[in-house]
């Protein structure tokens, strides 16, 4: 489904990302590791549009979108849910519903109150809220919203920026439980996360980046064996 092939990206002077390049099968998660300033964010912004790369390439679903704007790769099929989930606060929940399908607007009214209604039922939480401000919405309902604002331009690839920061173990789980769902409805997902161990219950394969570059790549099972793996992210040591 979606193929990086040797990407660099800079942020002035600084080479965020250093020949970078994953392939992201059609319906699997795909859960990338590392440490704060790895270059994480800075890989799902670049497959958002968000950051053009100075070489390599971008291609999705058989097409080359190296360098698209963002609007642009959203009508592609891809949308990016990043770290800090950046709802609109001061709007109502289902406001905030509605702006995902903004691109879809003019055109597809009726089946945008259809995918509201669809959201509101995949996040019962939210259901009786939808009148109500975003920004008054707890944490882990703020996230869902997100997500679910993010599903409202009928994406086939979900891209998550650090979508358990803050929430509590309950709720972190809950959210997991719903990225598995997006799983078997054909949503393709890349997950970034620093909660290694909540990423990697539900991923299909895991990558691990340090300074910009991709250091370790595995299946989700081999990466639950790996001591190495452990060591470093889990904060496991040997016995």
């Amino acid at each position: 489904m979606l193929k990086v092939n040797h990407i660099d990206v800079y942020h002035g002077y600084v080479h965020a990302l250093k020949n970078v390049s994953l392939h992201v099968k059609q319906g699997e998660i795909l859960a990338v590791l590392g440490a704060n300033g790895a270059g994480k964010s800075t890989l799902l912004g670049t497959l958002a549009g968000l950051y053009k790369p100075k070489a390599g390439e971008i291609i999705f679903q058989n097409k080359k979108i190296t360098g698209q704007a963002p609007d642009k790769i959203v009508r592609a099929g891809i949308s990016l849910i990043p770290e800090k989930r950046e709802i609109f606060s001061g709007l109502s929940v289902q406001d905030n519903l509605l702006l995902g399908a903004f691109h879809r607007y003019r055109q597809d009214k009726a089946d945008i109150k259809h995918d509201a209604q669809e959201i509101l039922e995949l996040f019962p939480l939210l259901q009786g809220r939808e009148k109500d401000l975003a920004g008054s919405l707890s944490g882990g309902l703020q996230q869902m919203l997100a997500i679910g604002r993010a599903l409202m331009a009928r994406p086939s690839l979900l891209l998550l920026d650090e979508p358990s920061i803050g929430l509590a173990p309950l709720v972190v789980r809950e959210i997991m439980g719903i990225l598995v769902r997006l799983k078997e409805s054909g949503v393709t997902v890349v997950l970034v996360e620093q909660n290694t161990k909540s990423a990697i219950k539900v991923a299909d394969s895991v990558l691990v980046m340090e300074r910009g570059e991709i250091v370790h790549a595995a299946s989700s099972k081999d990466a639950v064996s790996d001591t190495l793996l452990q060591e470093a992210y889990l904060g496991r040591v040997r016995s």
